[in-house]
């Protein structure tokens, strides 16, 4: 069984994709011998008078194609009556499932399409991000799952290869432009890797890679087979020869995007690309290359790097976070030149001297983790016509409050900044970020234990910024930023993620003071650790932040059921209930006041599709098996729950039928019974952890093998009721499962290991 999976590499970038004609092997409705295929024809020949894809009517666009792998402008088609009724039909169904229903057939995708336009919702499979497919060659059948991160599902059927993997090229010129299949490097993957290459794949990424025999067969062929049209080429943690590498590059000539991250075995001779010949070839293949990733690359030298910058002069976007970069101090920096670059080690001088000659195109730099030094900082920012974008310095522990305010005067427009890990900066640097930087939309300053609130209200002046990570700050409080965020004399930034994890000064009155200024645009916020937080701010949270899709509470151990259900606090604190309405309302004196909360439960939380309630010990099945009803809810933690039973898990199963990924380790209290009844409404589960879960026995693996047929993970470590054998006949009859962590299982004495 061999595995390929692809997934957004950049959500934002829509690459061409030349459809090739139809194969061969065509689906039940394209085919004219079936009665399924007559209709298709039908439906075909509609479709052909219209285009598929986004709305537009002029103009042909030799980039794009019709379902019938013809050029011309892509618009979608005008609804059948058939179509309409189905459009009808799917508008009441939450978008999982209309998802689902689009992998039946043509019309339903459409019909499907149709409603999610009259809901104002984009077109799913417009932006796919993953897709797994198993080449099982016993029976020469190809298992397609279709995974969406929006509103992720899957679905197994087994087809024909060649006309299921067609059927996606047919539904929309766009869908496969944006995904990134990861092609594990086998024998057994040759027979996909030739198909793929028949419908035009641009992204792959190819793991496992080696110096084997194998590895150059399936280098080769990839070349072969995907190399004219691969924008995107991922080789990261492999070990290619440099003869392999070099042949497999020069069968690319429409590379934009290459990583080679972890590849040390390419430098570790230092002699990559040293023949002119050589390296003139591959400057002619690359001279459209505009992202280069070689992160942690220990073994690369300034020689290295030289030769292969050299050939890609079209290079936007650089990383070389966790390299070995040495710094050498003096006026020597700007004067240094090629001649001087060293055959041993990476050094600054020679970094500099590259970004001075790709001012003009360079706008994305990644530089996490090398130690880069204040002043080589500042050298960075000086370097004339050079206008970063993005800039990420995480790790960095040397620099400096003056190095930062220093490159935000020199860098204004940067709208990316990642400073986590830099413990030597303090409040003056985010005064810096917020006086310079006024289009800064995604700042990390994750792990600043100098930050304080003083700090924070500086973020006031960054009216533009959408995401912000404060995690393990653990000097802030939540005052500062509720006071920036809060201010009336601007409108607030347009927060849609916010992380406060591990903030253990941050309290319930910081919270509730955040609420009026988050509401309108906040979709993710992570509270994990915050052990202080109480019911006030989960009832202040599903009142007024109805529209999170991810929320995180993992390990805030003085949440209650009460809470949960939106319900007054017990009787010894009466009175706690209206004290928090009038808080709430004091706190939000703002331009915007909120509207009082009427009982505010987690059920308010209607968007959500990732909740995490890890170690919430106070919890039972009381408030989990009545609030966790979400049809959409994709990623569920219920971990380190003592008090949650079999009774808890079934009502969860019920109210949460779209779940992906679920932890439940440690969950002692549930059984074999339990998950007898709930597994049958898991059926696109795909992760699960039942680890220390001391009851359950190999019945639980016969049952998950027999409902969950989509799962690739499991986890039943220190299950003392599973035994090796039981987990060796789950793997045969679940051979897609990828991994199974099974440490300790069968009551395995740990006396030693602890």
């Amino acid at each position: 069984m061999s595995f390929l999976c692809f997934q957004s590499p950049d959500p934002g970038k829509v690459r061409p994709l030349r459809t090739p004609p139809y194969p061969p092997s065509l689906p039940p409705w394209r085919d004219a011998n079936t009665q399924q295929g007559k209709q298709g024809r039908a439906t075909e020949t509609a479709v052909k008078r219209y285009h598929i894809g986004s709305t537009g009517t002029s103009g042909a666009d030799p980039n794009r194609h019709n379902c019938d792998g013809s050029g011309g402008s892509t618009s979608f088609p005008r609804p059948s009556p058939r179509k309409s009724m189905l459009t009808y039909i799917l508008s009441f169904l939450p978008l999982s499932d209309q998802k689902e229903a689009s992998l039946v057939s043509r019309a339903w995708y459409c019909a499907a399409q149709n409603a999610l336009r009259e809901q104002g919702q984009p077109h799913f499979l417009g932006t796919t991000r993953f897709i797994l497919l198993a080449s099982d060659h016993r029976n020469r059948r190809l298992l397609l799952p279709y995974l969406d991160k929006e509103d992720g599902h899957s679905r197994d059927e087994p087809r024909g290869s060649q006309a299921h993997l067609e059927l996606w090229n047919l539904q929309d010129p766009h869908m496969l432009t944006n995904v990134q299949y990861n092609i594990p490097v086998s024998s057994a993957s040759l027979p996909a890797i030739k198909s793929l290459g028949l419908r035009g794949i641009t992204c792959i990424s190819l793991t496992n890679l080696d110096d084997s025999p194998a590895s150059h067969e399936v280098l080769e062929c990839v070349a072969y087979h995907l190399g004219p049209h691969l924008q995107s080429l991922c080789l990261s943690g492999g070990s290619p020869s440099e003869a392999a590498f070099v042949a497999l590059i020069l069968g690319c000539p429409a590379l934009r995007i290459l990583d080679l991250s972890g590849c040390n075995s390419l430098f570790t001779s230092g002699m990559l690309l040293a023949q002119p010949e050589t390296a003139q070839r591959v400057q002619q293949v690359l001279s459209g290359l505009c992202e280069l990733n070689l992160a942690g690359l220990w073994d690369l030298t300034d020689l290295s790097f030289n030769r292969l910058s050299s050939c890609a002069p079209s290079l936007e976007r650089l990383s070389l976070a966790y390299c070995h970069l040495t710094f050498e101090l003096g006026p020597a920096w700007g004067s240094l030149g090629p001649q001087d670059s060293s055959p041993s080690q990476l050094s600054f001088h020679n970094l500099l001297r590259f970004v001075k000659e790709r001012a003009g195109r360079l706008h994305a730099l990644d530089l996490s983790g090398t130690g880069l030094l204040p002043e080589a900082l500042q050298a960075l920012g000086q370097v004339a016509g050079l206008q970063l974008q993005e800039l990420s310095l995480h790790g960095c522990q040397d620099l400096s409050t003056e190095a930062v305010a220093a490159l935000c005067r020199l860098q204004s427009g940067l709208i990316s900044l990642d400073l986590g890990g830099c413990s030597g900066l303090a409040d003056g640097a985010l005064v810096a970020i917020s006086w310079g930087l006024g289009h800064l939309q995604r700042l990390s300053l994750r792990k600043l234990q100098r930050l304080t609130d003083a700090g924070c209200t500086a973020l006031g002046g960054l009216q533009e910024l959408q995401s912000l990570d404060l995690a393990e700050c653990c000097l802030v409080s939540g005052w500062g930023l509720a006071q920036a965020l809060g201010s009336g004399h601007r409108a607030p930034a347009p927060l849609a993620s916010l992380s406060l994890a591990y903030c253990a000064s941050l309290k319930d009155a910081s919270v509730l003071s955040l609420i009026s200024v988050l509401s309108p645009s906040l979709r993710v916020l992570d509270l994990s650790s915050c052990v202080a937080l109480t019911n006030r701010t989960l009832q202040a949270i599903c009142a007024y932040l109805t529209h999170l899709s991810v929320l995180r509470l993992a390990w805030c151990k003085e949440l209650q059921d009460w809470g949960l259900l939106g319900l007054g606090e017990p009787s010894e604190e009466p009175t706690q209930e209206p004290q928090l309405h009038q808080e709430l309302e004091h706190q939000a004196s703002g331009p915007k006041e909120p509207p009082q909360p009427q009982g505010p439960s987690l059920l308010m939380l209607r968007a959500l599709q990732e909740l995490d309630l890890t170690a919430c010990s106070k919890l039972t099945d009381a408030s989990l098996a009545k609030v966790l009803r979400f049809p959409q809810l994709r990623q569920l933690s219920l971990s380190l729950l003592p008090a949650l039973t079999d009774k808890g898990l079934v009502a969860v199963a019920k109210g949460c039928p779209s779940l992906e990924h679920l932890v439940l380790s440690h969950c002692s209290l549930l059984s074999d019974e339990g998950w007898a009844q709930a597994a049958s409404s898991w059926p696109r589960l795909r992760h699960l952890n039942l680890s220390s879960c001391s009851q359950l026995t190999e019945q639980t693996l016969d049952t998950i093998g027999q409902a969950c047929k989509q799962l690739r993970m499991l986890d039943v470590s220190m299950c003392p009721g599973i035994s090796m054998a039981a987990i060796r006949h789950f793997q045969a009859q679940l051979p897609q499962v990828a991994c199974i962590q099974s440490r300790f299982v069968g009551g395995a004495d740990l006396t030693l290991t602890l």
